[in-house]
């Protein structure tokens, strides 16, 4: 069969000659992630990149802490930096007043870091005199608000015990979980004793939430 005239059949190169009759295959891209971004694949699979960047999210860091009043029966809340160093809000996601505002309904990924440090000594010794005002266990609450239900909802909590730690102790309680948020939701973190909040550095206490 004779070939049209002004075209050729495909060719492939082999051993740096041409071969003809070769079928040409479309380029394809290989694509790798970061490990994270595996682990929440089952949500970015059909994103493009535009849409995972316009997502609501904020991290936030610690600041120095100025104890304030509690709410009733709430542990006291802690005060974020939202703008300066790590910390960030971004597409719509806003910082106010101790609360991080949830802009969209969807599921969101919500966590905190606070680290904790103080002095303490054996468990045995509460109640008398000198242990009356040091804690034997630290707590950490991640809590809802929402506007239309009354009364705040606990979304997370950690505890330790810091009994038997020594003298001189750090101990970190961290603190992550996917939820179904809606519009106007607001989130704190509450801590069983602002005054041993280790506000020294931006990654030891931190805060945040991101729409997935």
């Amino acid at each position: 069969m004779k070939e049209a005239k002004g075209q050729s059949a495909p060719t492939e190169a082999v051993g740096g000659k041409e071969r003809q009759g070769a079928v040409q295959l479309p380029k394809c891209r290989l694509h790798f992630s970061h490990p994270l971004t595996q682990h929440f694949s089952p949500f970015l699979t059909d994103l493009p990149p535009e849409a995972a960047r316009d997502k609501p999210r904020a991290h936030l860091t610690v600041v120095r802490q100025t104890p304030t009043q509690p709410l009733k029966n709430q542990f006291p809340a802690l005060h974020w930096e939202h703008e300066l160093g790590l910390a960030f809000t971004k597409n719509r996601m806003n910082y106010t007043n101790k609360f991080l505002v949830i802009p969209e309904s969807g599921d969101y990924f919500v966590y905190s870091q606070v680290t904790f440090r103080g002095t303490t000594s054996e468990c045995g010794e509460i109640g008398q005199g000198s242990r009356l005002n040091k804690p034997d266990s630290i707590i950490v609450v991640i809590t809802k608000v929402t506007d239309s239900y009354p009364e705040p909802t606990q979304l997370l909590m950690g505890t330790k015990s810091v009994c038997e730690i020594g003298s001189n102790w750090f101990q970190p309680i961290y603190l992550g979980a996917m939820f179904s948020l809606q519009e106007g939701d607001k989130l704190m973190v509450n801590v069983s004793d602002i005054s041993l909040v280790d506000y020294t550095k931006e990654d030891k206490t931190f805060f945040g939430a991101f729409l997935l």
